[in-house]
């Protein structure tokens, strides 16, 4: 079995801010993570490795220093790790980001795509999806879990608003994973000192057949007009009186509203 797992380079948002000029994130000092929802992807198939032997490999797109997620995949067991790196991949939002990955994997052998639900810098839960739909692959979003039956069937845990579904998907498919469903193994010290022996293979605008107006900041039909922290609300005011004087008050707010 064949697995590729989709991981990002992201920055930890638990150290970042917005400049209140500029609208845009202060990224100097600020540490960069693997993207918490792909780890656990990640980890979903190395725990199918262990138990059937898949053969892993990790891709990302971004810059050159993007490569320090592949060296920690390497060092948690993965078998290959690809990144796709190039001027013309930059400025892409999830649209074009999402054409360029699936162009990477129409070069290589895979039964299944893991994807994080989402990244923790974007939040928008679409560059998954999109590349099961640019691939024609079915897909399974938001698994807490993920077994195999040892032939082509995945059985998958989806978490959804009222509970969870439980959803069987034959080979090739594509799961996103939820970083709340599975606890990430920790690099091994092994793992550590092996991992930048390893090779990463860096992959360019050559190395993918994929049209140049459909990537980049060219093939991105959304723009980041601006950013902006969330205003703090007003604190509110607390009152300890009867009921009959609450509904009161509550009618003298509802009227100050025009509410009612």
């Amino acid at each position: 079995m064949n697995i590729v797992v989709c991981i990002k380079q992201v920055p930890d948002t638990t150290e970042i801010k917005l400049d209140p000029v500029k609208g845009t994130l202060i990224r100097d000092g600020v540490p960069s993570i693997m993207n918490p929802d792909d780890k656990g992807g990640l980890e979903f198939a190395l725990r199918l490795k262990d138990k059937y032997g898949a053969n892993v490999t990790v891709i990302t797109m971004g810059p050159p220093q993007a490569e320090e997620i592949l060296r920690e995949a390497y060092a948690m067991g993965v078998d290959r790790a690809i990144l796709l790196s190039d001027r013309k991949f930059g400025g892409a939002d999830t649209l074009a980001t999402s054409r360029t990955i699936a162009a990477a994997l129409r070069k290589l052998d895979y039964d299944l795509v893991i994807t994080g639900r989402q990244a923790i810098d974007g939040d928008t839960a679409q560059v998954g999806p999109q590349i099961a739909e640019h691939l024609d692959l079915p897909q399974v979003t938001y698994a807490e879990s993920l077994e195999f039956d040892g032939d082509k069937t995945f059985t998958v845990k989806k978490a959804d608003e009222d509970g969870y579904q439980v959803i069987e998907v034959d080979a090739p498919a594509l799961v996103t994973a939820l970083a709340s469903g599975v606890k990430p193994r920790y690099m091994s010290v092994r793992g550590i000192v092996e991992a930048y022996d390893r090779p990463v293979e860096v992959w360019n605008f050559d190395s993918v057949e994929v049209d140049p107006a459909t990537i980049g900041l060219n093939g991105s039909p959304t723009r980041v007009a601006k950013s902006f922290a969330k205003g703090m609300k007003a604190p509110g005011q607390l009152y300890e009186v009867e009921p009959e004087e609450a509904v009161e008050i509550i009618l003298a707010k509802l009227r100050e509203k025009f509410i009612i």
